[in-house]
């Protein structure tokens, strides 16, 4: 017989099973941290498809963002124990839409209506849907639609849908109008009330009641899609997904009415603007600048796409979509930035500037001047909108404004200029870029 091992002592013992539930515990803390930035991730992506498809159930968008905040407790409460699922988007829209079913069946009128359809059952065929060639079946563009009723005011409309829609926050969609987060926050729980009282349908509208809500849905799908081009905070500067979105949204749009130009003028300014997506950013998610980019990168697919789309736009009174899918025409069919026909850019964005005059118009015009005819012209129109209450809070002026100062050889206005602006952007990639160009104004010589 062998010597005897030796036995744990009982303070070993519980030493030993204390490690192993720290060792259990800090992988419980991992999972749990896993699945909840995984959640985060998913839940901004999907939640905008998942609120739609939950909204045609219930035809109320109030009760679907509290049916899609139902589903993100669910999803908190089991992914950690249960492991993150396979499809994630899916998962959240099945547990949205099943409790959304259950809430439409305990309705007391549900119960009435059953039994009045069920007592004709046996005299009456249902009906026929007639099927409608300008039907879509599309959730997301019937939330656009509904949320751009008339009922609302143009500001409503946009920051509801941006909402519901690009997922964004309060505080983002506050950065993209230029005006306090209170107000827009108003603005959204007023927007959803009066919606619910005037039981508004979850619906596309179809002749003139469409063409009405129009000039709202483009504007709204175009805010989307700058939120992903240029995002207005956090740590990443573009947001693919909601380009994508916006993106899929208009060539959807463009199909449904081919007769109207500047259905086909936003298709075509984002299918352009789409294509330097993956030229805009370097290996480390810093900002590449317009004149730095590798235009070999750019998509030409996309370019094509958008060189028909405004073919088909031909309008004879072109409108600002138009106008700016023309804009970016320019810079699409230029295959080098010294190529780029900047007096032709500028004379479009003078047309853009009297057919929609704004503050942000004016500030690109200025940009383009200042290619086409020098930095001191273009520094006179930037310095006409210094007390332009828009922009007072507006990074790119500033921004707009040192890149000027410094081509002039104004160095130190021009840091002081770039550090403004850096101050006042919420894009952490932006302010790297706004800080760095700061900087290297305090070396003359790095001046191109």
């Amino acid at each position: 017989m062998g010597p005897v091992e030796p036995q744990p002592t009982a303070a070993g013992a519980t030493r030993t099973a204390r490690a192993a539930q720290a060792a259990r515990t800090a992988q419980d803390t991992r999972t749990a941290r896993t699945a909840r930035a995984a959640l985060e991730t998913v839940f901004r992506l999907e939640s905008p498809r998942v609120v739609a498809g939950v909204a045609r159930v219930v035809r109320d968008l109030g009760i679907a963002e509290e049916l899609t905040q139902d589903a993100l407790v669910a999803a908190l409460e089991q992914w950690p124990r249960d492991g993150i699922p396979d499809n994630p988007g899916a998962w959240l829209m099945t547990t949205a839409r099943r409790r959304a079913v259950d809430l439409v069946r305990r309705r007391e009128n549900y119960a009435r209506k059953l039994a009045e359809i069920g007592r004709t059952l046996d005299d009456t065929a249902p009906p026929e849907e007639p099927a409608d060639p300008d039907d879509i079946d599309d959730d997301l563009l019937r939330l656009v639609f509904t949320t751009c009723h008339p009922v609302l005011s143009a500001e409503a409309r946009t920051a509801l849908t941006l909402r519901l829609l690009g997922g964004l926050t309060t505080a983002e969609i506050a950065r993209a109008f230029l005006v306090p987060e209170p107000t827009v926050a108003q603005r959204i729980v007023r927007a959803k009330r009066t919606l619910a009282t005037r039981n508004v349908a979850f619906e596309v509208p179809y002749g003139p009641d469409r063409e009405a809500r129009l000039g709202s849905v483009l504007d709204v799908i175009y805010l989307i899609f700058n939120e992903g081009y240029a995002a207005t905070a956090g740590d990443d500067w573009l947001r693919p997904a909601l380009c994508e979105d916006a993106l899929r949204l208009a060539r959807v749009l463009s199909a449904l009415m081919p007769k109207e130009p500047e259905v086909h003028g936003l298709t075509a300014l984002l299918e352009f603007q789409s294509s330097r997506a993956a030229a805009r950013t370097g290996p480390d998610g810093a900002p590449v600048l317009l004149k730095d980019q590798d235009r070999g990168r750019w998509n030409r697919l996309l370019i094509t796409r958008g060189l028909t789309a405004l073919a088909r736009a031909d309008a004879a009174a072109p409108g600002p979509y138009v106008l700016q899918a023309a804009i970016a025409a320019c810079h699409a069919q230029a295959y080098t930035y010294e190529e780029t026909d900047w007096p032709r850019i500028a004379a479009l964005y003078a047309l853009l500037a009297a057919r929609a005059p704004s503050p942000v118009v004016e500030l690109n015009r200025a940009v383009a001047v200042s290619m086409a005819e020098g930095p001191a012209p273009a520094l006179e129109i930037v310095d006409a909108l210094a007390a332009e209450p828009a922009l007072r809070s507006y990074h790119l002026l500033p921004s707009v404004r040192g890149d000027l100062l410094h081509r002039l050889g104004r160095t130190a206005e021009a840091h002081a200029e770039f550090a403004k602006a850096a101050s006042l952007t919420g894009n952490a990639r932006e302010r790297e870029l706004l800080t760095r160009r700061a900087e290297e104004c305090r070396h003359p010589r790095s001046r191109d």
